[in-house]
This record gives C-alpha cells, structure tokens and sequence, in this order.
C-alpha cells in the first residue's frame, strides 16, 4: 500500500477517535489509560502529537532531556494533557486530516499510533472501539519489521503470535493466536493485549 492509499485510512481512523473523545465524561477523561501513568487526556493530546508538531519546539525539548525520546514524549503528553479537555479535542478534530509527521518516522507509524492509542483511551473505560483488521494487519507487520522504538519480537520472546482474523504470524515459540487486533496490542507493550490471546 502506498502513501497516497495509507493516508485515508489513518484520516478516518482519527476521526473515529475524535467521536469517542467527544463522547467521554469529565470523569473519564481523568481516568487511567493503558500507557502506564498517563490519564486517557495525556494519551488523547499525546495520540495527535505527529500531526501537529513544531520541530524547533520538539529539537528545544530533546535538548531539555538531553536525548531521552520517552521522556520527552511523557513530558509533552502531560503538559498538553493538562490543557482544558475542549481544547484537546479541538486540536485533535483540527488536526485529523494532516499529512505531517516527525523526521524519521515512517508513513506507518501514524497509523499505528491512532490504532493503538485509540485502544489505549477505550479499553480502560470499557468502550466498544472495534480496530479495522486489514490496517491493524499492516501495523503489526510494520512494528515487527521496523524494529527501533518497538523491539516488538525482543520484549516478547519464546511468543508466536497467530491472527485467527487475518493471515499473520511473528515471531518462534509457543503460540499466542487470537485477532490481529490483540496481537498489535501485545506487540507494542500493552499486556492487555496478551491477556486476548488464547496461549493454549
């Protein structure tokens, strides 16, 4: 799939979130996400980050925590997870349609970012937020391959993960199958994901 083919389905996958933001209480907003010590509202205002960076901004905060990347993504996505909840989902619905993403990224990794974040906001709060298999199929496959940040394969040793919705297998050991959905999940570090697989 090209770029040109890429971009729509990550359009329409944030615009799928920004309905969920719009549907949350004041309450679910502060409650716990998936990503460890972030609130759904960090995760919400950290999930369109790619498409509104400003890279003097970003170089200045790197320079902050001299090079550290997960510290400098935690500290952007509490600072702009304080901002009033109406501005957070503005900034997201303003932003939906973007094409920008930071240097050194890849075309995917927007598309995995609104696929897992998406979860990381609906599993906590018990939301229905079903994940498109074909692009969660494309993500998997990009997060295994890609290596750095996600060392998918290296965190999760002696694992072979097995779609049971779509043709995808990682990894040699023992079998974890379940949806491609879960197995994104796993890949990317959330134990949630796991805990859907069937490792019988």
């Amino acid at each position: 799939m090209n770029e040109d083919e890429l971009w729509p389905i990550i359009h329409r996958e944030r615009g799928r979130l920004a309905d969920l933001l719009a549907t949350l209480t004041p309450d679910e907003w502060d409650a716990p996400s998936l990503c460890d010590g972030w609130r759904v509202r960090d995760v919400a205002a950290h999930a369109i980050t790619s498409a509104d960076y400003s890279t003097p901004a970003m170089l200045l905060g790197a320079l902050r925590v001299r090079g550290d990347f997960n510290r400098l993504m935690d500290r952007m996505a509490r600072e702009q997870g304080s901002r009033p909840t109406t501005e957070i989902l503005e900034r997201y619905r303003r932003n939906a349609t973007s094409r920008r993403r930071p240097p050194v990224t890849q075309p995917l990794d927007p598309l995995v970012d609104v696929l897992v974040h998406s979860q990381d906001i609906a599993i906590p709060l018990g939301r229905e937020h079903p994940m498109p298999a074909e692009p969660a199929r494309l993500a998997a496959r990009f997060v295994v391959d890609r290596g750095f940040p996600y060392e998918a394969l290296r965190k999760n040793p002696g694992i072979r993960f097995q779609a049971t919705d779509v043709e995808f297998e990682a990894g040699d050991g023992e079998p974890a199958r379940g949806p491609i959905s879960a197995i994104l999940l796993a890949l990317t570090g959330r134990s949630a994901g796991l805990d859907r697989l069937s490792r019988r």
